[in-house]
Parts: C-alpha cells; structure tokens; sequence
C-alpha cells in the first residue's frame, strides 16, 4: 500500500512538472488544495477570480494580479489566468495575461459565464478613481484565446459601483443578471458606506442593461455586494453583504426587474459576502460563507472561518456546515465556485496573506454522504 501510495504521489508530481503547474499531494478532510498564488515581488497582492470550462475540458481561472507596492483595492492590477487540464487538480505554472490595466487604478473582480450563444462573456470593474468604478464586459468567440473589445455595462448612471467576482448569472431564458452596489450618488462625492442595491438586467447577451428598481431598505441596516440565484419555482433571490449580523435577502418574481424589501436571513455572517450556487448532480444549493455570529471574541467581526452547507429546500435551511479554513487570524471571503463531476472548486481570496486559493472539495463529503 505504502509502495502504491508512492507511486501515485511521484505520478502526480510528473504530471504538474510536466504541465509547468502546482500540486499538492496531502488529503485532508477539507479538501485539497489545488492552487496558492500567494504575494511576491511587484505582485502585493493575488486577488479574487473566477472559473469557466472551456470546451476541450480545460478549465480557466482569471483572477486580479496586482502590481507594485500596493495591496489595496484601488491599488494597480491586471487580470491574469491560470489553466488547469486536469479538472483543477493541477494548473499552469505562469500567468496568462487577460487584460491588461484599463482603469487609472486597476481591474479585478471578474465574473465568467457561458452563453447561450456559446460565447464566454468575462466581467469585471474597470476602476479610475474613488468616484468612478464601472462594470466592463467582453466577450470570446474562441474559448478565451482573444477576447472583444471591452463594452460598458452600467451607461445610465456614473459614479462608484461594486461588482463582485462569480456574480453574474444567466437565467432559463437567457437573460442574464448582474447584482451591484452604488457607493456614491453625489457626482464627485466620498465613497458612501451604504450600498445602494440594483440589479442590472440584460435580454440581449449583454449589448444593453437595464437596471431594475432599487432594491427596498426601510432600515438602517447597511447592505453591500449583493448575489443573486435563481429558485425552482421561478422566483431569484439576492443574497446581501450586511452589518446587521446575518446575511440580508430579497426575491424578485418577475425575472430581476423589481424586488421585495430586505429580510433577514438566517446565515449568521460578518460584514462579509456570501456565495451560493446551485449543484448540477442533485440541484441543491451550495452556500460558501464566513459563518461567524460573533460571540467568540477572538474572531469577532472577522472573515473566518470559511464554511460550506447544504441546502435541500431553495435556501429556508442549511445543513452539513464544513468548515473549509478555520485559521483564527484568517479573513477568507470573495469565493468563486465552480463545479466538476464529482467535485467543487473553490477560488477565494485571504485579505491576511493577500494570497488566492483555489481548493478541491469532494461533493459527496460536502453533502455528508
């Protein structure tokens, strides 16, 4: 056994070499991991990303590298990729540039996503300054060898808004939806704490937007980088970064055009976004969040640890809680998922090694079979 598990390790290993990727033999109840970018010189900071298949089976990772002396989000950044052949296990060993730096400040936070048309749009800010932070799309017709020129998504509005990574999904009918922040209302104002929320819609694979109505807050609750996810009976539901001790909700019945006033959920969170996706094999839900309801004082208020559940009922209840990093000092959030046969892949960032990860979950530990 010892002799077989030897040989498996150094096969492994020759296939990472050979691909000019990372591995990491070691297994762990959670997980393994697949891929650390952690920070280097004139690269402060490896930033959150995102996933797509591409139709040789290969899978492209996009993330945000940043440049020079700075790890701040207004800091310089371009967007990278990594390419793994072996269903994440290993990846390609230097980066791929994506996108240059557009903005004065940077580019990051991306969203990858499969059209219908077969097209892979890529998402993400264009950032110029405080004031002026836009969601950018383009679009590849060759799975992501050259890509368009870059199309601005918001046009009725300016100012700061936010986009998270892994945020914009495509409905049945294809229209797609892409859930944002606006940090400032007054032209040339301070970045505002208070997020007001939309929800931007698109019938046309992403040529024109139209934004939703603002999404009702008739509390003092502070709400931030929304998510959204289509239910089995028709309805989307955001899910709302928030200061209020769990994580905020809200439903649209008629495709991201309107929505109801914010609830509470029952995710017990910090000021910290969550991510929820939908399992193809077994179509329940996957909520990947810091569940931290602040009574431990050590971590209180902090983004850790990161934690996976369940949920067999469209989000009412969670369960099968597994706790994918539990670093006390840890601050793991902006997590991407992406799903492969019979595994998970999860990109996340770590605001205290300014490092990205990508982990490898078994889907069938993660619903406690």
């Amino acid at each position: 056994m010892k002799n077989k598990s030897r040989a498996f390790f150094f096969t492994l290993t020759f296939v990472a070499v050979l691909f000019g990727g990372n591995v990491f033999s070691q297994n762990h109840p959670a997980g393994s991991y697949a891929l650390k970018l952690p920070k280097g010189d004139n690269n402060p900071r490896n930033s959150e990303g995102d996933f797509v298949t591409l139709k040789d089976g290969s899978i492209l990772f996009v993330y945000s590298h940043y440049t020079g002396t700075s790890s701040d989000d207004h800091g310089n950044a371009f967007l990278a990729g990594r390419y793994s052949r072996y269903g994440g296990k290993t990846w390609s060993a230097e980066d791929k540039m994506i996108v240059a730096q557009e903005g004065n400040m940077n580019v990051m936070s991306v969203s990858l996503l499969r059209l219908k048309n077969g097209k892979i749009a890529l998402f993400y800010l264009k950032k110029n300054s405080h004031t002026d932070c836009i969601p950018y799309m383009r679009t590849s017709s060759d799975e992501g060898k050259t890509w368009s020129e870059p199309t601005r998504c918001i046009t009725d509005r300016n100012n700061y808004f936010v986009l998270n990574n892994n945020r914009v999904i495509q409905l049945k009918n294809g229209r797609l939806l892409m859930p944002v922040a606006l940090h400032n209302t007054r032209e040339g104002g301070a970045f505002e704490n208070q997020g007001i929320i939309y929800c931007y819609f698109s019938d046309d694979s992403g040529k024109t937007w139209t934004s939703s109505a603002e999404i009702p807050n008739n509390t003092k609750i502070i709400t931030q980088e929304p998510g959204v996810i289509a239910l089995k009976d028709g309805r989307v539901m955001m899910f709302i970064r928030s200061n209020s001790g769990v994580q905020q909700l809200s439903f649209s019945k008629d495709q991201g055009k309107s929505w109801s006033p914010i609830e509470p959920s029952k995710i017990a969170s910090p000021l910290s976004p969550a991510s929820i996706a939908r399992i193809p094999s077994t179509g329940d839900l996957l909520l990947v969040w810091n569940n931290n309801d602040g009574k431990d004082p050590k971590t209180k208020e902090r983004r850790t640890p990161l934690t996976t559940a369940i949920s067999k009922d469209e989000g009412k209840t969670w369960q099968n809680l597994k706790n994918i990093e539990d670093n006390p000092s840890g601050s793991f959030c902006y997590t991407a998922i992406h799903f492969t046969k019979n595994e998970v892949l999860l990109g996340y960032f770590d605001w205290a090694t300014t490092q990205v990860t990508i982990k490898r979950l078994d889907l069938n530990w993660l619903a406690g079979k």
